[in-house]
């Protein structure tokens, strides 16, 4: 009963079989993966993916990568596939300060855009933060009042996930967890509230072990939860049932 709370299966590189990945998913036991938008192309592809597979669902955004290239147009469009049935998220969105794809007041400019739009849809919001806790935790406290939503990927510290925790947003963990070196990960994994919690894969990225260098996938979610799990001194049905739950209860999802 495991769900993958952050997947990109709208990929390139999912191309050649993505019917059969969603089927292994299935056979590995998961009942849900939230395909997440990443700029205006892949927000349309993850809706209409939603709308063939049944266990797929989506999120429309744009990433801090593509934020220089967001108008007033792609808001519009954003609100419109937000009435689909299966569209629970605006995301994923936030601050990448370490590729700096776009220039940061751009990134930030463009979040908050984001936040404004997912305040009135009512929707629930997936952030990606990397190499920027700082600004970002800044522009939640102040711009994100009533919102809910997810620290996808977690790379911050215990603290900081506390104050995530205390402002009302859940943390998601995909499969650097399972790398020996992942310590700070670890410990925020053995610390985290098991009622916000989430597990990810972020396919294609961030392969668990045994797989990492090759392909992620959906399947692989149970590795991540794997780990978390014994991490926290849980069996892996228990915490596998808690995550769903959340995933369940933070995007509306039935």
């Amino acid at each position: 009963m495991l769900f993958d709370s952050h997947a990109h299966v709208t990929d390139k590189r999912f191309d050649s079989d993505r019917a059969e990945v969603i089927s292994r998913a299935r056979e590995a036991g998961c009942v849900g993966i939230l395909n997440a938008g990443a700029c205006m192309e892949s927000s349309a592809q993850a809706v209409a993916l939603a709308e063939e597979y049944d266990i797929v669902y989506a999120s429309v955004g744009i990433h801090p990568h593509d934020a220089k290239d967001a108008g007033p147009a792609d808001y519009e469009k954003m609100a419109e596939w937000a009435a689909r049935p299966k569209v629970v998220a605006v995301g994923e969105i936030g601050l990448d300060y370490y590729y700096d794809f776009s220039p940061r007041d751009v990134q930030q400019q463009v979040f908050i855009r984001h936040l404004d739009l997912a305040r009135q849809l009512k929707l629930p919001i997936i952030i990606h933060d990397r190499d920027a806790h700082g600004d970002l935790l800044s522009i939640v406290k102040k711009e994100a009042q009533g919102l809910t939503g997810v620290f996808h990927c977690f790379s911050g510290s215990v603290e900081m996930a506390r104050e995530v925790v205390k402002l009302g947003f859940y943390v998601s963990f995909a499969g650097p967890v399972t790398f020996a070196n992942a310590v700070k990960t670890k410990e925020v994994a053995a610390a985290v509230p098991l009622e916000r919690l989430l597990v990810e894969t972020d396919c294609p990225y961030l392969t668990p072990q045994p797989y990492r260098g090759r392909r992620n996938e959906p399947a692989y979610v149970r590795y991540v939860a794997e780990e978390v799990a014994r991490l926290r001194g849980l069996e892996l049905e228990a915490l596998a049932t808690a995550a769903t739950a959340n995933v369940k209860q933070l995007f509306r999802i039935k």
